[in-house]
C-alpha cells in the first residue's frame, strides 16, 4: 500500500483529503506544522508528500527544499495562493506540482494517482536496457539515471531526468509547452503549461554552459522548444 503524507495546518481540509485517500486504497498521515511535518517526512518512507505553502513554524517551501535534497519522491504543493509567482518558486524547489486551492478532492485524486504511476515506470522493478545518449559533451545514461555534463556528473530530480531524455531522445524537434506537460505529467486537462517553463529554466541551468544563450534546448518562440544536436 502506497504511503502518502499530508502536512496542512487546516484539520478540515487534511481529514477531507485523507478520507478521500484513503477511500482509494491509500495508508496517509498527517501533520500540522511544518517543523513536524518535516521530521516526519524525512523519517519516513513515503510514497508521496502532499504540502500545504502556509503552514505554521516552517512554510511548505522550506520543507520541499529539504526534502528534496535527501529524496525523490512526488511533492505536491497546495496553497491559496494563485499568483504565477508562487507556482513558479515551488517548481524551482522542486515540487512537481502546484494546486490552487479551491480545488475537488477528486482532482487531487487524479493527480496523486498520475505521480504515483509515472514514479513507479520510471523507476520501479522494470528491467531497463542499457542506452546511453552522448551529446557535445552531455551524456545521459538512461539505466542509471546518471547525467555528467563535460566529465562532471549532475543532480537530477525524476521529473527534469524524464522531461531531458525525452527532449534528448526526439532531437529536432519542435514539441509545444502543451505537448511536454502531456508527455511527461500526463495531465493536460487539469495542469499548468508554467510547469514546462519552469522545468526548462532548471534544466538550462543544470546542462548549459550558458543559461541565457542556451546551445542545446532551444526555444522556438510562439512554438514551443527543440533539443539541438
Amino acid at each position: 500500500m502506497k504511503r502518502i503524507l499530508i502536512v496542512e495546518d487546516e484539520a478540515s481540509i487534511a481529514e477531507l483529503q485523507r478520507d478521500y485517500l484513503e477511500i482509494s486504497g491509500y495508508h496517509v498521515d498527517m501533520e500540522n506544522t511544518g517543523k513536524s511535518g518535516l521530521e516526519r517526512a524525512l523519517a519516513n518512507d513515503y510514497d508521496l508528500l502532499i504540502l500545504d505553502v502556509m503552514l505554521p513554524e516552517m512554510d511548505g517551501f522550506e520543507i520541499c527544499k529539504q526534502v528534496r535534497s535527501k529524496k525523490d519522491i512526488p511533492i505536491l504543493m497546495v496553497s491559496a495562493k494563485k499568483e504565477d509567482i508562487d507556482k513558479i518558486r515551488g517548481l524551482g524547489l522542486g515540487a512537481d506540482d502546484y494546486i490552487s486551492k479551491p480545488f475537488s478532492p477528486s482532482e487531487l485524486v487524479a493527480r496523486v494517482k498520475a505521480h504515483l504511476s509515472r514514479y513507479e515506470r520510471l523507476i520501479g522493478g522494470q528491467t531497463v536496457k542499457k542506452e546511453e545518449i552522448s551529446i557535445r559533451g552531455l551524456t545521459i545514461d538512461k539505466a542509471s539515471r546518471r547525467v555528467f555534463v563535460n566529465g562532471k556528473e549532475g543532480s537530477f530530480t525524476t521529473k527534469e531526468f524524464e522531461l531531458l531524455v525525452f527532449l534528448a531522445s526526439n532531437p529536432n524537434i519542435v514539441f509545444s509547452k502543451e505537448h511536454l506537460f502531456e508527455r511527461i505529467w500526463g495531465m493536460d486537462s487539469m495542469g499548468d503549461v508554467t510547469t514546462v517553463t519552469v522545468f526548462i529554466r532548471k534544466l538550462r541551468e543544470k546542462i548549459e554552459s550558458d543559461p541565457s544563450n542556451p546551445q542545446y534546448i532551444e526555444t522556438i518562440w510562439g512554438a514551443g522548444y527543440r533539443f539541438n544536436v
